[in-house]
């Protein structure tokens, strides 16, 4: 058996500390720059006087643990999400990625060829912008580890403080007087117990307020396709799926060898289509290898 094995092992003092069944050491990480990485995720919601859910939006720096965003949300859909994001990008500009992890809104569903749908509506968004979405792995919140930090601290800081939440603005408002004590007055023992604030800087990436067209990122020799409404391209005959959050956008297919093309979204590498592999059979969908 395994662990017969691993007992054996250990007790010549074969293993270290770290590979004991089930103790997987954590690999800890830190950007070196303010805005080149920001965690995102949703506290776990507080119900209302009234019935209603309260669900917190974190945004937190991962160089400075800057509190970014913290919001009131009536729910965790994209629809809520993204304004919240534009009114973040105003105020701090733009980072260069944002990770979270595979929940809403910026999970995976159903896509239409049997396959988890590889990208969300917001993720192409934030792409356009030139925000890379990065995902932890499923089941290893760790990977945002200073996000489950932060959400303890509000959680015993503010949310075990209240007995009762009368509203969405009365979350909003203990959250704005709180995020301000913990940005700019709360010593922070990771940071040598300086504050957030005095780590961070503003991101020299502006929010533009008009999005640049999806063809100016596209080269003089690339062969541009319109995303059909199921989420898939024709490209010499085959039909290729992209995902659904593309419909009605341009992609490009950029030749790399003898009928092998990438596939690009913007700046974005989604894959790659291999025409000496793509099946004939009509009506039937290929998937851009490395898009899932």
């Amino acid at each position: 058996a395994a662990s017969t094995v691993s007992g054996i092992l250990r007790r010549h003092g074969l293993l270290g500390p770290g590979t004991r069944q089930g103790s997987a050491s954590v690999q800890r990480f830190e950007r070196g720059e303010p805005n080149d990485l920001w965690q995102m995720d949703f506290k776990g919601w507080i119900r209302l006087d009234d019935g209603r859910r309260c669900h917190p939006l974190t945004v937190l720096d991962d160089h400075s643990r800057y509190n970014v965003s913290l919001e009131a949300c009536p729910g965790e859909d994209g629809r809520t999400v993204r304004p919240l994001l534009v009114k973040a990008f105003r105020r701090h500009g733009l980072p260069r990625q944002i990770l979270c992890d595979h929940g809403n809104p910026w999970g995976k569903g159903p896509s239409a060829c049997g396959r988890q749908e590889a990208t969300p509506k917001l993720e192409v968004w934030l792409m356009r912008l030139g925000v890379e979405v990065i995902h932890g792995r499923v089941r290893h919140p760790q990977t945002q580890g200073k996000e489950e930090r932060f959400h303890r601290t509000l959680k015993a800081e503010v949310l075990d403080r209240e007995s009762r939440w009368r509203s969405h603005g009365h979350c909003q408002r203990e959250f704005d007087r709180w995020r301000r004590v913990y940005n700019e007055k709360r010593p922070h023992e990771a940071l040598g117990l300086q504050t957030p604030s005095s780590r961070y800087r503003l991101s020299k990436r502006p929010y533009p307020e008009r999005l640049a067209e999806e063809e100016s990122f596209y080269l003089g020799d690339d062969v541009v396709r319109m995303v059909k409404g199921k989420g898939e391209i024709t490209f010499r005959n085959h039909s290729f799926y992209v995902g659904r959050a593309y419909s009605g956008s341009p992609v490009a297919l950029r030749q790399q060898e003898t009928g092998v093309w990438d596939v690009y979204y913007c700046w974005k590498r989604l894959g790659s289509v291999d025409l000496t592999k793509a099946s004939k059979k009509k009506g039937r969908y290929h998937s851009i290898r490395n898009n899932v």
